[in-house]
């Protein structure tokens, strides 16, 4: 499902750059919906969790989903990727969200820090 809902939002942007989206999820953790939060260039998306957790309580979210594509279609993080992971997890365990997922998509294959044991 991640997967599916991942590749249909990606979809409607722009493949040559790199984009981060929250997906946000009720207590049952259904998808109740998402946000664009960043767009950037061909090799990176500033992301902050100013604006990721802004979107959250405008979703009014209990959990969340991080997406991000790279547009180079190798979906393996970046040390870069692994520190926003790391910050978003904290700053949300703070505020009292449930960080459920942070996804990387590739051209053909993706990488998730849940099924890495990262999260």
């Amino acid at each position: 499902m991640r997967r599916r809902i991942g590749r249909a939002i990606y979809d409607t942007l722009d493949a040559d750059k790199e984009h981060f989206v929250v997906l946000a999820f009720n207590q049952k953790h259904r998808l109740i919906g998402y946000k664009h939060v960043s767009s950037g260039t061909l090799t990176a998306s500033l992301v902050h969790p100013r604006e990721v957790f802004s979107a959250a309580l405008e979703l009014r979210a209990a959990a969340l989903i991080f997406l991000h594509n790279h547009p180079s279609g190798d979906p393996m993080p970046s040390q870069e990727d692994f520190e926003i992971t790391r910050r978003l997890k904290e700053c949300g365990e703070i505020l009292g969200f449930r960080i459920l997922d942070h996804i990387i998509l590739g051209h053909d294959r993706i990488y998730s820090f849940l099924d890495r044991g990262v999260l």
